[in-house]
């Protein structure tokens, strides 16, 4: 894989997440309680569990992009290049036509607050919005621990990529449930 300029890349997950904040804002923040709680007609998840599963990740993955983020600036970056394991992450959670089992503890309750978790949804992806604006002056090579195996360690930039991407696969089963 070549390398990417690192802004255009940067540029394109910020359209992808302001996408992903106008799509639930518009599409599930004044449904009613009961539609967004009714689990998925195939058995999967509701609505809100689709979004706290992504709840879970944002729990996770925020606070390490920040730690990233928060590392003293170098010289100027230009250019980005995937990792083999990011980008073996980010393609998977962008194959809809394969099904993956959710981790342990990224399995979200049945019973959960609607509003609140449309509300937490919303906030982490403004701070992931706000992360995106910062790394434009970052190092994004700089690796951190994935959330399910802390020897594995992800480019900032494929982080992004990856949790955006599953961010995306998420919001799509979530409205299939409309």
């Amino acid at each position: 894989m070549e390398a990417l300029n690192q802004s255009d890349l940067l540029q394109s997950l910020e359209k992808k997440v302001e996408s992903h904040l106008l799509q639930v804002k518009n599409s599930f923040s004044n449904q009613k309680k009961d539609v967004l709680l009714q689990p998925s007609v195939s058995g999967g998840w509701s609505i809100v569990q689709c979004l706290e599963h992504l709840n879970s990740y944002g729990d996770y993955y925020l606070p390490a992009i920040q730690s990233a983020l928060n590392q003293p600036e170098g010289k100027s970056y230009k250019l980005f290049k995937s990792g083999w394991f990011g980008r073996y992450f980010t393609q998977m959670m962008e194959s809809p036509s394969k099904k993956y089992k959710a981790f342990k503890n990224h399995i979200p309750a049945q019973q959960l607050d609607a509003e609140a978790v449309i509300e937490k949804f919303i906030r982490q992806q403004e701070i992931l919005l706000n992360y995106i604006h910062q790394a434009e002056r970052k190092d994004l090579n700089v690796r951190l621990p994935i959330s399910i195996s802390k020897f594995i360690r992800l480019k900032l930039g494929d982080v992004f990529q990856f949790l955006i991407a599953h961010n995306e696969r998420h919001i799509q089963q979530a409205l299939r449930n409309l």
